[in-house]
């Protein structure tokens, strides 16, 4: 009894209400197994394709990359750096790989690249060389690790290439980096330089202004202003001080004109004989008062009675002078000036001339104060102009000497980036030769490959058991007919049916076991060479 001939229970399966009813995991793994027995056969050509496709695939068609990787340092501080500091501008990058990256995917380093690698040999398009310079730089990798630190990768499917192209890289970034340092001091430099050269004209031709408007100007020196007012104040204290003595000195000459007016010129007129006798009582009176204390042999005494013999001696000769000569006699020669009257003309005069210098002194110092009040003036007016050309002069003063500083610091950091003692680029890992590709290696693939032959065919089993509609267990039927299950009919196999059955396991395992064994003889070969 055949397979075909119990039709019915896959009719039943057919009913609508077999697909309402989910199986539970219990029933549904004795079906998955007697799907995977009943279908062997082609669970084993599912397993068997997939699993060469993939060997054959990842020996083929599956690329190496090989990966090379060199670390560049760059070094700031060196023994010269505290030796010039203040003079050198040093070189300060915080973005290393940013700068990495500007150097390495320019045109020319990936041009370079591209021949170090021997892309140009057979002298591709532009096209062709612009498809290269964006497939080279998609496999370059720049990072950095640390502030001072620059790391390269490059993958290819070569390792020699890998080598060649990362040692050229980074020989490339510090060339390129060094020249680029050296170019932009320089460049600096002369920059500097030529605004040292615009500034120095600026500063003489401000020098010139400035010097010929002093010259057209007088009152425009340095320091005039200050002069002027001390003058000013000095010569307003001067009026004062001149105008107080003027006022004094002209009260003073009223005083001795009033005093004058009331005093004679002449005194009282009296005869020389008159004169003598009233010296001569004048002498015995003060005789008398000295002859009341002392004798007459005191030596006072004794003087002054010399002076009155010669005073009465002086008389006589007067008498004897009138007597001989009574026609030559004059009223005035018995007269006396008065010597006060004498006295207030002569600081009547005295004074006159002090008030007349007085007021000439402060006509001059008048005359001077209005001069400087006059220059003030003047100052004032050019003020403003002298300040705007000192202003210019002292700015452009500033910007030359400070340019002057900064060109001979350009100098300086310009000579170290030339000799290379500045900032300095050194190969701290330098790249090696990859002996063994990185990513998915054949092996990964393999294992996968492996795997989803296996789980490829089981989910199909899976599959067709989950949504299969046909009745597939004596449990499901019950469920879906709610009617109680009489028996079960074995399915009886013909000879026939079991010599194909065995036939399909015999297949079945001979293509696992060719799998395995074409997986075994790669992984051996691949030993072998490595």
């Amino acid at each position: 009894m055949s397979q075909n001939a119990l039709p019915g229970p896959r009719r039943l399966a057919a009913a609508p209400q077999a697909t309402t009813h989910a199986l539970t995991p219990s029933e549904l793994m004795p079906i998955l197994l007697i799907e995977a027995r009943r279908n062997r056969l082609t669970l084993a050509t599912v397993f068997a394709a997939v699993a060469l496709l993939t060997l054959i695939v990842g020996l083929l068609l599956l690329p190496k990359n090989y990966t090379a990787a060199t670390t560049i340092l760059a070094q700031e501080s060196d023994i010269i750096q505290p030796l010039l500091e203040g003079r050198a501008v040093a070189t300060g990058v915080t973005d290393r790989a940013g700068m990495a990256r500007q150097v390495i995917y320019s045109r020319r380093v990936l041009e370079d690249a591209l021949k170090t690698g021997g892309w140009l040999e057979d002298n591709p398009s532009p096209v062709k060389q612009d498809r290269l310079i964006e497939d080279l730089k998609s496999r370059i990798t720049i990072n950095s690790p640390r502030p001072n630190l620059v790391q390269i990768t490059y993958r290819d499917n070569d390792a020699k290439r890998t080598y060649d192209v990362t040692q050229r890289l980074s020989e490339m970034f510090i060339k390129e980096s060094l020249a680029a340092k050296e170019r932009e001091s320089r460049e600096a430099y002369e920059f500097i330089n030529s605004r040292v050269t615009d500034y120095h004209n600026k500063l003489l031709e401000a020098e010139n202004n400035l010097r010929d408007y002093r010259a057209r100007n007088a009152d425009a020196q340095p320091g005039s202003v200050t002069d002027v007012n001390t003058r000013i104040s000095s010569l307003r204290t001067q009026v004062e001080q001149t105008r107080m003595a003027l006022l004094e000195q002209r009260s003073r000459e009223s005083a001795i004109t009033s005093q004058l007016s009331g005093e004679s010129s002449v005194t009282a007129v009296q005869t020389r004989e008159s004169l003598y006798r009233a010296q001569i009582l004048e002498l015995q009176s003060q005789m008398d008062r000295l002859l009341l204390n002392y004798t007459e042999q005191h030596p006072d005494v004794v003087r002054i009675r010399h002076q009155m013999a010669d005073l009465q001696q002086s008389m006589r000769n007067e008498q004897e002078r009138r007597a001989q000569a009574p026609q030559s006699s004059s009223p005035f020669d018995d007269t006396q000036l008065n010597p006060l009257y004498q006295e207030l003309r002569s600081q009547q005069a005295q004074a006159r001339r002090e008030l007349a210098a007085t007021q000439s002194r402060m006509s001059i110092a008048e005359s001077m104060l209005n001069e400087e009040l006059n220059r003030s003036g003047r100052i004032a007016e050019s003020e403003s102009a002298l300040a705007e050309l000192t202003r210019d002069y002292e700015v452009n003063r500033d910007i030359y000497q400070d340019l002057l500083r900064r060109r001979e610091n350009a100098r300086v950091s310009m000579e170290l980036d030339r000799e290379e003692r500045g900032l300095t680029l050194r190969v701290q890992d330098p790249a090696t030769m990859p002996l063994r590709p990185t990513g998915l290696r054949f092996m990964h693939f393999a294992v996968a490959g492996l795997f989803v032959a296996i789980g490829l065919p089981l989910g199909l089993v899976f599959l067709r058991a989950r949504f299969d509609p046909r009745i597939r267990s004596p449990l499901q039927l019950k469920k879906v007919a709610d009617l109680p299950l009489l028996t079960v009919i074995p399915t009886y196999h013909t000879p026939r049916d079991k010599r194909q059955q065995y036939m399909r396991t015999a297949m079945s395992v001979g293509m696992v076991v060719v799998v395995f064994l074409a997986y075994g003889l790669v992984f051996g070969l691949k030993q072998i060479n490595a």
